[in-house]
């Protein structure tokens, strides 16, 4: 039986997961290798292995709504997107709040984890542990892994012809922590992600020059849409979750063209992928369009080969007198702590039920928090993978058979539109799980009981289920109903909008104007009725 669980990293996978083991009646430790909760969250002026790292300027793609604890709503003031050093704020205030510093074992890293001898009968696991130059070996009943995904930088040097004799400075984003050193400098960023982006944005304003190499493109999307609502508080719901997967591709995808007018995309600012398609993740940024047209950040395709001072691209331009290359290309999977064949199992993929759950494993007793990535907020995603592993843990919940995990697994990998398990890097493959949020969510919640019953909620509570089904997916929804039931989630739900309205109304004139997503959903569907109806009176 699952008693002692042992929690790897101190970030918000691991804080959801002492929570959610306390909340079982089970009995967590938690190795955290720095002297801070956070995880990535913690901004440190230098990066060290083993270790996640960002950039100071670093501001959240999810409005603070969307990705709150479901039962810890953000203060009503807090901006809609943080600046980094307000998540940290929040996520030490959740910490002591729910009094889980007690079982955090800081600046202990872990340097193994491996089976028990008994490990077909008991499941346990064997957990070396390193503080002070001192190890210690400790027996834990179970595992739940939530180091993420954000620490091994991916550093395509051997995909780059002659850039072993470039005379210039090159280094990973993970390495970059503001602008200043790079003044009057002549810069390549390589990558058109987030990071690169915001790297590439942030330089324009103190480098000579900075230019993007890019090989797909992307779309760039911005935070504010409607009414300056933020994107995810109209685009993160269930009915728009529902045309997207109910209607055909090129259908959804023309409305999404006619609904989205904050994408941009044009082809030529370089910036639309190769084959072009609205499944493709996009990239936020509010000012790269701009800093594009005033001429300071450019677009080019990748880079053919680099010189002793310049770069190559395969348009047969150059780049001259490079002083520094930044590598935005993402990161690799690993954790050196554990034997790759216990995640990895075939042509050296990470193989995951629901992202979680190795299916080879004889006993359901290790579990990844984490690691799955979808157009949706970590945090929550975290809070209800951990509910559901500690429920497996404690023989609440069971597994299907490895068979069946196996059936879909590939049937989920082989949704390439809809559900995206294995996304592929420019520059290798990536082993970050994809998937949609909300069809992610609803599983892992009807797994527990805590998936939200849209029907009996509209015979039970109309004005309830109307923001619910209509209105933003906000994480208060998986705390609504069934085990782990949140009070405070109906009324959090009802006044989300005001807490989104709060720290914008610093100088209000006039009465604010709530969004209307049913209505303006509507006025979209309109046009091709229309369409149809005038081509049925001509034919």
């Amino acid at each position: 039986m699952v008693k002692r669980v042992a929690i790897i990293g101190a970030g918000v996978s691991g804080l959801a997961s002492i929570r959610c083991c306390l909340e079982e009646g089970l009995e967590p430790t938690c190795f955290e290798r720095s002297n801070e909760v956070g995880g990535l969250w913690e901004f440190s002026d230098h990066s060290e292995e083993g270790r996640a790292s960002i950039y100071k300027s670093v501001f959240t793609n999810s409005s603070k709504e969307m990705m709150c604890f479901p039962d810890f709503p953000y203060p009503d003031d807090y901006p809609n997107y943080m600046h980094q050093s307000k998540v940290q704020e929040y996520i030490k205030t959740f910490a002591q709040k729910n009094n889980l510093l007690r079982y955090i074992q800081f600046e202990t890293l872990v340097t193994s984890i491996k089976k028990c001898p008994n490990f077909l009968v008991t499941g346990q696991w064997e957990i070396v542990s390193e503080k002070d130059e001192k190890q210690e070996s400790t027996i834990f009943d179970a595992v739940m892994i939530c180091s993420g995904h954000h620490v091994y930088p991916n550093l395509p040097t051997d995909s780059f012809p002659g850039l072993d004799r470039f005379q210039g400075h090159f280094l990973h984003s993970r390495d970059y922590k503001g602008p200043e050193v790079y003044k009057g400098k002549r810069v390549l960023v390589i990558g058109l992600g987030n990071s690169g982006c915001d790297i590439a944005v942030e330089l324009s304003h103190l480098v000579t020059q900075v230019i993007i190499s890019t090989r797909s493109g992307s779309w760039v999307m911005s935070r504010v849409w409607d009414d300056g609502y933020p994107w995810d508080m109209l685009y993160v719901t269930r009915f728009a979750s529902f045309l997207r997967n109910a209607l055909p591709s090129f259908v959804s995808d023309w409305l999404y063209v006619k609904k989205m007018n904050t994408w941009f995309k044009h082809e030529n600012y370089g910036l639309m992928p190769l084959n072009s398609t609205l499944r493709k993740e996009p990239v936020f940024n509010d000012e790269l369009p701009s800093r594009i047209l005033c001429g300071t950040v450019s677009i080019k395709p990748n880079v053919k080969e680099f010189t002793e001072t310049s770069a190559v691209f395969e348009d047969g331009t150059v780049f001259e007198a490079i002083d520094y290359v930044i590598f935005a290309t993402g990161y690799g999977y690993a954790y050196p702590f554990l034997d790759d064949s216990i995640i990895k199992s075939r042509n050296n993929e990470v193989t995951l039920f629901k992202g979680i759950f190795p299916p080879f494993l004889e006993k359901p007793t290790l579990a990844v928090i984490g690691l799955v990535q979808s157009l949706g907020a970590t945090i929550p995603t975290a809070d209800l993978q951990a509910r559901w592993v500690v429920k497996v843990f404690a023989n609440s919940c069971t597994l299907p058979t490895t068979n069946e995990m196996m059936d879909d697994i590939e049937e989920k990998m082989g949704k390439k539109l809809k559900c995206v398990f294995f996304c592929f890097l420019r520059f290798g493959q990536s082993q970050t799980l994809q998937t949609d949020y909300i069809t992610y969510m609803d599983e892992l919640g009807s797994f527990i009981g805590a998936k939200p019953n849209i029907p009996w909620l509209f015979l039970t509570d109309p004005q309830l289920a109307l923001e619910v089904y209509f209105g933003p997916c906000s994480p208060y929804q998986f705390r609504l109903m069934g085990p782990g039931k949140w009070d405070g989630a109906r009324n959090a739900i009802l006044t989300q909008w005001d807490r989104t309205l709060k720290p914008t109304r610093t100088r209000a004139v006039s009465e604010a104007k709530r969004p209307q997503p049913f209505y303006n959903l509507l006025k979209i569907l309109l046009f091709p009725v229309l369409l149809l109806a005038v081509l049925l009176a001509f034919y």
